[in-house]
């Protein structure tokens, strides 16, 4: 069975770009953890450097997951939403600003320890650019490797999950679809340095997500995360899963399964308008219908499918499997 997690701060007040203060209350940290608890089937929690967790309350934090029966999936430095990045952090310009964002990535892998987390999430979502001709693209991609690269290589007991993304808050991302972080993954020479694929990004970039996990687990088994939403294919709309596409997570899981994959299946969604809790419940269940549907003989009638390649009947297959 796959192991369910979901982001901390999707069960809070999630803001847009129009209204900064959100559109519902914020809840304290212990009731996000409670309500986290409650949804049947999570047994895992992410947790936001700066917003959720910091190297002095990491250890109230870890007393709140353990009351509420959780475990600290992973550690997403705040990469992202800091003044000091908006020009860039592991790989911003400014050499003393590339120094802050590796001291504060190295303090993100000691709140992971002390929450026995093996997971830090990278998303350097300020390192990219706007403009053209602004950019040094051979020197700034390349502090962003080396910098990724020193702090995974002091801390072998922490696997890094490099999280992809073609655009916000810039125009381009550095690391911006499956196969150019899976090279600078690669490029680290380390093994504990992998990608994480947020499924509204990879369809932001135009993947198949599918596609996507194979070629990362057929290149050294780089696929170390997944984070779960939906959008409508135009931006990273971050919404309850299979609420626009369907047998695009069909197949989602069924490469999961045939690659392998052992890791989390853990929700990213902003319900900015809508019940946070009643949100990521809903994308739990759908996961979960799929994946009870999955047994040996349906896998099996996947890999016919798959190897056959008849679209007319992969369509029948999908309507009287799920619909009928």
């Amino acid at each position: 069975m796959n192991k369910y997690s979901i982001i901390l701060g999707n069960l809070g007040n999630t803001c847009d770009r129009f209204l900064s203060s959100g559109y519902k209350e914020q809840l304290p940290k212990e009731e996000l953890i409670k309500q986290a608890g409650e949804i049947e089937g999570v047994t895992g929690v992410e947790l936001v450097g700066t917003w959720d967790v910091t190297i002095d309350n990491a250890e109230e934090v870890g007393e709140l997951l353990d009351k509420n029966n959780l475990e600290c999936v992973s550690i997403i430095p705040d990469h992202f939403s800091q003044k000091r990045w908006g020009r860039g952090s592991l790989a911003a310009k400014d050499a003393a600003i590339r120094e802050q964002a590796v001291d504060y990535t190295f303090e993100c892998v000691e709140i992971a320890r002390k929450l026995n987390c093996k997971i830090l999430n990278i998303w350097p979502g300020q390192d990219g650019y706007d403009y053209i001709l602004q950019s040094n693209l051979r020197q700034e991609r390349n502090w962003l490797m080396e910098n990724i690269k020193k702090v995974a290589k002091q801390s072998p007991d922490i696997n890094f999950a490099l999280e992809y993304k073609p655009k916000e808050p810039r125009n381009f991302s550095f690391m911006a679809r499956a196969s150019d972080t899976l090279l600078l993954a690669k490029e680290t020479g380390l093994d504990n340095v992998g990608v994480c694929i947020d499924t509204g990004h990879a369809l932001v970039a135009g993947e198949n997500i599918a596609e996507s996990i194979v070629i990362l687990q057929e290149y050294g088994k780089k696929l170390f995360h997944m984070h779960f939403n939906d959008n409508y294919n135009s931006w990273d709309d971050d919404m309850i899963v299979g609420s626009v596409h369907f047998s695009l997570y069909v197949e989602t899981l069924f490469w999961l399964h045939e690659t392998n994959y052992s890791g989390w299946l853990s929700m990213d969604q902003y319900p900015y308008r809508e019940d946070g809790q009643g949100a990521l419940r809903e994308s739990v269940r759908f996961l979960q219908m799929i994946e009870n549907k999955l047994n040996d003989e349906v896998i099996q009638e996947i890999r016919e499918l798959v190897n056959t390649g008849n679209a007319v009947n992969s369509q029948k297959w999908l309507r009287e499997t799920f619909f009928k």
